[in-house]
């Protein structure tokens, strides 16, 4: 697994000046552009509270879903398929089960640090109480992406034309990005809809963020969202066993 690991990491020391500018730019103008300024023609408070305190941990959570789903769909499925970095790595004593747990472990730091750069941001905004409560934020968000890019991951090395991608990008992430909690409160939603968010790993990610930022968590609902996410990331992972051991040996 380490070997793979560092490998990424030596790739991503050629990039990591831009996406670091990116991981700061693109925070500060979403929460200048819709906090400080959209947000300030919604009529009162959003669940008791400023509509920038209610919106910049969403979209946080959905930033880091957002930015997992790009960096294990993508970076999987190009890693397998058009630069077969996979079928090189296998030509070595590593395993598929080693090369994908690599990856996945890049995948983490990136989301990590994309969250980090997100949380700094928002705590610039004075959007958290103590460094405590912005640390347990920092790591609801890490858990909000990687949850679900180990499952993308093990669907993503199955797949062996990028339209297949773009075509769930647009279709599945982003209406979840829009309607699980991000902008406004799925009680708004009819019910039916409401329930299917409640179901989906985005929501959790959302209210878990919020309601850590808040201080309005609970034991109860704490400890739901972070079983979910992680049963999320283990079920990726044992499929993820199969699907790499599937596709690479061949």
């Amino acid at each position: 697994m380490l070997p793979a690991f560092v490998y990424w990491l030596f790739r991503y020391r050629r990039t990591w000046q831009s996406t670091a500018v990116v991981s700061i730019a693109n925070p500060l103008l979403f929460l200048l552009a819709i906090g400080a300024g959209l947000g300030t023609l919604v009529q009162g408070d959003v669940e008791g509270v400023p509509y920038l305190r209610f919106l910049a941990p969403g979209v946080l959570a959905a930033a880091a879903f957002q930015n997992a789903f790009i960096d294990a769909g993508f970076g999987v499925a190009t890693a397998r398929g058009r630069e077969r970095v996979y079928q090189t790595a296998i030509a070595t004593p590593l395993s598929p089960g080693e090369v994908m747990a690599g990856h996945l472990l890049f995948v983490g730091l990136r989301v990590f640090v994309g969250a980090l750069a997100f949380v700094v941001v928002m705590a610039c905004f004075g959007l958290f109480s103590s460094f405590g409560t912005a640390l347990a934020v920092l790591l609801a968000a890490t858990l909000t992406g990687i949850a679900p890019a180990t499952v993308v991951a093990a669907w993503a090395v199955t797949v062996t034309d990028f339209p297949r991608l773009n075509t769930v990008f647009r279709f599945v992430v982003m209406p979840m990005y829009l309607f699980s909690g991000t902008f406004f409160s799925v009680e708004q939603l009819p019910d039916p809809l409401q329930s299917l968010m409640y179901a989906l790993p985005l929501w959790h990610g959302a209210d878990l963020c919020r309601s850590l930022a808040l201080g309005t968590a609970t034991l109860g609902t704490t400890t739901l969202h972070i079983a979910y996410l992680g049963a999320l990331a283990v079920a990726g992972v044992l499929i993820g066993r199969v699907t790499f051991r599937k596709v690479l040996y061949v």
